[in-house]
């Protein structure tokens, strides 16, 4: 597997060779100092040109970075879908190489590059032969911080849980496993972890990132929280499933009382307490019920 330094030498030294490269930035995890260094982080890299075109009308120069295992091209993809693409923008290969090392490399107008160099604060300069590119701070995740939520946007994800764990209970219920996953997945977890996202900004003055997918929730939640969080993760079993539910409505319930009395907030214990009942009360009722209540 190359090294990272010798994975730079590749990318930088490909971008002084070529005329048409004005200037190479980095974005992503590796400009992230809050991220630790590992063997999976992908190379994030925009090379800076005037045209596009050139590049992916004649896509023979990536070979120059090595053995490829498989890539995706994701505008390319949209516009073979029929999808709007503006291509003269910015277009991208996404590229896993043989020997481990992933690059996941865009080519962008100069224009284009400025607005994503002053919207994304995890923007790294690594070369500028034509000084086309804005003075830009030290890459900081601050953009990517847990933000205190307005009382709206608390009431807001509470009312998502507790009115979208109807759908799960009823799918429960009818033992559609696929689509209780669904629900679960797509629907209510997000606003759990949006309250443990709060949780956490209030724990830290809102000064640290939950990562991707909350990722790094572990590192700032209780070990007896983070094990909660982690049971509302089932396996496709019924009953188990059932038990995940409930488990996520008590953290839930409990963690959003929490942000509210913490921020001030009103929290919707009614809502909350009548939704829960539904659910128990449905994981009570037999197979050939004919009526709710």
């Amino acid at each position: 597997m190359r090294t990272e330094q010798e994975m730079f030498d590749l990318i930088i030294g490909i971008a002084k060779q070529d005329p048409r490269i004005h200037a190479v930035y980095m974005n992503g995890s590796r400009t992230n100092s809050n991220v630790p260094k590992d063997i999976f982080q992908d190379y994030d890299i925009v090379y800076v040109v005037s045209e596009t075109k050139p590049f992916y009308e004649d896509e023979t120069w990536i070979d120059h970075f090595g053995e490829r295992l498989y890539m995706q091209m994701p505008e390319k993809s949209d516009v073979l879908r029929g999808e709007d693409c503006n291509l003269e923008d910015t277009y991208g290969w996404l590229i896993q190489f043989a020997d481990g090392n992933r690059l996941d490399l865009h080519v962008s107008r100069v224009a284009y590059a400025k607005k994503d160099l002053l919207a994304d604060t995890l923007c790294m300069i690594l070369l500028d032969k034509q000084s086309v590119l804005p003075m830009i701070p030290p890459s900081t995740d601050e953009n990517y911080h847990v933000q205190r939520p307005t009382l709206y946007e608390f009431l807001g994800v509470c009312n998502e849980f507790w009115w979208c764990l109807n759908n799960v209970t009823k799918g429960l219920w009818r033992e559609e496993i696929p689509y209780v996953m669904d629900m679960v997945n797509a629907c209510i977890r997000p606003q759990l972890v949006s309250v443990l996202s709060w949780k956490i900004g209030l724990d830290t003055d809102f000064s640290c990132s939950v990562g991707k997918s909350a990722k790094y929730m572990n590192r700032y939640l209780d070990q007896e929280t983070y094990n909660r969080f982690l049971a509302t993760y089932a396996p496709a079993d019924l009953e188990q499933m059932w038990q995940a539910t409930f488990i996520m409505c008590k953290l839930f319930d409990e963690v959003a009382k929490e942000v509210a009395d913490r921020l001030g907030y009103r929290y919707n214990q009614a809502e909350a307490d009548a939704s829960y009942k539904h659910l128990e009360h449905v994981h009570q009722l037999p197979k050939d019920a004919t009526h709710i209540y």
